[in-house]
């Protein structure tokens, strides 16, 4: 990458889009991490980097919490397990014997727990392009995420979103105001191991899905 200018926009060349290619196909959903910390400007930078990521209206939707707390880790330790359990209930044979098998969560280790809200009463953008679809400012808020995954990745950090919790329990358990909708649950930390390719992928859940049967042309 080359700038010629201090106010011209940047040339992206070659090898910079190959490496970019690099970092969206390593970029993986991680539950395996070691414990060693993070350095906390580490994990404020990549907060500040997702906050430039678009978003409708430009209103700047995205709340961060980090949970540094111990008894509500556990809170959500304690959701994750209820969540889990019933999630298992719902399957039957080997499925349920290879969901019971899986790991899909970093509680444990992760040495950072990032929680992810939107202000869906925020006053940032007046409401421009989200009236009419008012999930948006929620879309927003998962695009600040990728970012934050990607820019994670580029450091050599691994993250993992654990969906299978209570997004009530969450929030009650974090203590945010009653306007933020809960969007997900980070697990950030360093890879205890490292693939290209999906853990459910490698694990049996799920193939790749051929790429032309999600492409319509019309």
């Amino acid at each position: 990458m080359t700038g010629p200018g201090k106010d011209a926009p940047p040339q992206f060349d070659e090898a910079f889009r190959a490496a970019l290619r690099d970092l969206v196909l390593w970029r993986r959903d991680v539950r395996r991490f070691r414990t060693d910390s993070v350095d906390p400007e580490l994990v404020v930078s990549l907060i500040e980097l997702a906050a430039r990521s678009p978003s409708v209206g430009f209103s700047q939707p995205w709340r961060f919490v980090l949970v540094e707390s111990p008894e509500r880790r556990e809170a959500v330790r304690a959701s994750f397990a209820r969540a889990n359990a019933e999630a298992l209930n719902t399957y039957a044979d080997e499925r349920r014997g290879l969901y019971a098998r899986l790991k899909l969560e970093g509680l444990g280790a992760a040495p950072v727990h990032l929680a992810v809200f939107a202000d869906e009463t925020t006053e940032a953008g007046a409401g421009l392009g989200s009236r009419t679809m008012p999930e948006t400012l929620r879309y927003s808020v998962v695009g600040a995420i990728q970012t934050l995954w990607l820019a994670a990745r580029a450091h050599g950090l691994g993250v993992g979103w654990v969906s299978i919790l209570e997004p009530e329990a969450v929030a009650q358990a974090l203590e945010v105001p009653a306007a933020w909708r809960f969007v997900a649950y980070l697990c950030l930390g360093w890879p205890a191991e490292e693939h290209v390719d999906p853990e459910l992928e490698r694990h049996g859940w799920q193939q790749r899905v051929d790429l032309e049967s999600l492409i319509l042309r019309r």
